[in-house]
């Protein structure tokens, strides 16, 4: 498409996103019969987080036949739990097959986004500065797009490399070096297992250990793909199967968090098995209830963390030097790389786009107190604005999938209301919000994520703005169709 400064024809709908929430719903828009979208891109191919991560090892903790479409099925998947080179491939696969290239925008980041009340319509301004109108936006950022980076004194005269899981540096030959790697999330299990034969030297440095417990993937037999293709039934009974499993773990996390103990059984014979070394045992031993963070799945991180050449570090970093990394206890370890394995700022949803709503109402302003939406979709004060995986809709059990196809069918209603009542504008109801969200942080503080521990599923004042409290089945129930009464509504 020829980029113009003015885009001056508005647009039904334009969707910031074209990972899994972006194209997903502008399937779904195709399905209603509402052509008249766009998708806003900051990369340069879709994907988003798939295509964002592509260090050694990186892969999904979701079986593969609940990571994908319900209405695009997938027979072939290799492995039980998907490789990232293959859900990335799904993703283009898509993208391709419903045709939407035409209607996304690539390498185009939103630096703003404006509600013009006059004229009813979202004024959209691009970091190059181009400008886009529509009468709804979709924010489908996700919640793991931008990288965290800790703050390390001296981290500027490390004359080695540095780089972020996400953002790994392929010409870069770890073989034979010494490498620190800071931090022990779910993206650390899977690349450290992946480097640490290669590497001369592995610090790994651990802030609080994690909970991983086994990983049960496997290729899929030659014979179970070609049933699959022959009785495509089977997989949606196997996917169903799977989700009621998953299903079945909320009991533990949010209503009988004491269940959890049964959980701790399995991850202590998991490391008996991977750690003889007992003082590395206590290390890798956390000191927080099960589940009050994530809990991990490897079959190999433990097997790699009892190598030789790899070192756990529980002291904390003091500072960077221009040749290593030096902890509290004044020892300084010489390094070639340093690599962050640090998450992502999973709570400044929307960052670091500046949205403003109606009347001047700056969105980070409206969130100073922590992120929060009604059914994580719809924000008082935000006519024609829709969130996919906003506040409280990341699940720590279940396929985030399965939630974002519910988000689909309630945002398409949205749409379809706008259109057929012939609205200008619909604005959530800011009692609407109060209730909804008083309800849902009462049910929070039952939760095991609420058990005394620090995560990312929480700003820094302790508000858990990620998690939903309960059943993906309830929350499905609630996103069934909107119900106008809670909206404002404007002819």
């Amino acid at each position: 498409m020829h980029k113009s400064p003015l885009n001056t024809a508005p647009l039904r709908v334009l969707i910031i996103g074209a990972g899994f929430g972006g194209l997903g719903l502008a399937i779904q828009l195709q399905k209603a019969g509402i052509g008249d979208f766009l998708i806003l891109e900051k990369g340069a191919q879709v994907g988003g987080t798939w295509r964002d991560n592509t260090y050694p090892g990186a892969a999904c903790d979701v079986p593969s036949h609940l990571y994908s479409y319900s209405f695009e099925p997938k027979s072939d998947w290799s492995r039980k739990f998907a490789p990232q080179a293959e859900i990335f491939a799904y993703q283009q696969h898509c993208a391709d097959k419903y045709g939407l290239l035409p209607q996304i925008r690539f390498n185009t980041e939103v630096a703003s986004a404006e509600f013009d009340e006059a004229a009813g319509l979202w004024r959209v301004l691009t970091s190059d500065g181009e400008t886009f109108s529509a009468q709804a936006l979709v924010s489908a950022c996700g919640q793991l797009n931008r990288p965290a980076y800790p703050r390390l004194p001296g981290m500027e005269q490390f004359r080695g490399e540095v780089f972020h899981s996400a953002r790994w540096n392929h010409a870069y030959d770890l073989r034979g070096k010494r490498v620190a790697v800071v931090g022990t999330g779910a993206s650390a299990i899977q690349f450290v297992p992946a480097i640490a034969p290669e590497v001369a030297q592995l610090h790994l440095f651990q802030r609080s250990a994690a909970y991983v417990i086994p990983k049960p993937d496997r290729a899929y037999k030659p014979w179970e793909l070609a049933v699959m293709r022959r009785f495509p039934a089977l997989q949606k009974v196997d996917r169903l199967l799977k989700y009621i499993q998953h299903e079945s773990r909320v009991l533990a996390f949010s209503v009988f968090p004491s269940l959890m103990k049964v959980m701790r059984g399995a991850f202590a014979r998991h490391l008996a098995r991977g750690i003889a070394d007992p003082q590395l045992r206590a290390k890798l031993t956390p000191d927080y209830p099960l589940g009050c963070k994530r809990i991990l799945i490897s079959n190999d991180y433990y097997p790699a963390l009892a190598r030789a050449n790899v070192e756990v570090v529980n002291d904390g970093i003091r500072e960077v030097t221009a040749n290593g990394v030096v902890t509290e206890d004044g020892r300084e370890r010489p390094v070639d790389a340093i690599i962050y394995g640090t998450g992502f700022a999973a709570t400044d949803f929307l960052a670091p786009m500046h949205i403003t709503g109606r009347g001047g109402l700056d969105l980070n302003q409206a969130w100073r107190a922590g992120a929060e939406a009604y059914l994580g979709i719809s924000v008082s004060g935000f006519p024609n604005l829709f969130i996919l995986y906003g506040p409280n809709t990341n699940l720590g059990h279940n396929s985030i999938i399965y939630m974002l196809e519910s988000q689909f069918r309630y945002v398409v209603g949205c749409l379809r209301e706008l259109r057929d009542q012939g609205l200008r504008a619909m604005e959530l109801k800011p009692e609407v919000q109060r209730r909804f969200n008083q309800d849902l942080h009462k049910r929070v503080q039952h939760t095991v994520w609420e058990q005394g521990c620090t995560s990312w599923y929480k700003t820094a004042e302790g508000k858990n703005t990620n998690n939903w409290p309960g059943f993906t089945f309830t929350y499905r129930q609630y996103t069934r169709r909107p119900e106008l009464a809670d909206y404002e509504c404007t002819r």
